[in-house]
């Protein structure tokens, strides 16, 4: 069974950093990615990257993000520069392969001075 195992939310004031990472079982990922949910809004794309490179950043956090994955280790990570309060919500993991889509079970992530 697939299991996504996420770490590295938590509180950080404005301007701040912070890496999430996000383990996977051994299995072939076609893409791994972040989403995040806000309380009162939907779940939105925040990253993803396909098997071999190619990435894709929501607008909101471009030139502040970046999303990287060790194919070796089954693992995505999301580096987060400059944190806003905007920022604030669940991210969850997310990984696909050619017949199935999994989830993590999410991770806080809270901007506040």
């Amino acid at each position: 069974q697939v299991q996504l195992v996420e770490s590295g939310g938590g509180l950080v004031q404005p301007g701040g950093s912070l890496r999430l990472s996000c383990a996977g079982s051994p299995s072939i990922f076609i893409i791994m990615g972040w989403y995040r949910q806000a309380p009162g809004k939907e779940r939105e794309l925040v990253a993803s990257i396909i098997n071999g490179g190619p990435t894709t950043y929501a607008d909101s956090v471009k030139g502040r993000f970046t999303i990287s994955r060790d194919n070796a280790k089954n693992t995505v990570y999301l580096q987060m520069n400059t944190l806003k309060p905007e920022d604030t919500a669940v991210y969850y993991c997310n990984a696909r392969t050619t017949i199935a889509n999994y989830w993590g079970q999410g991770t806080q992530v809270t901007v506040s001075s």
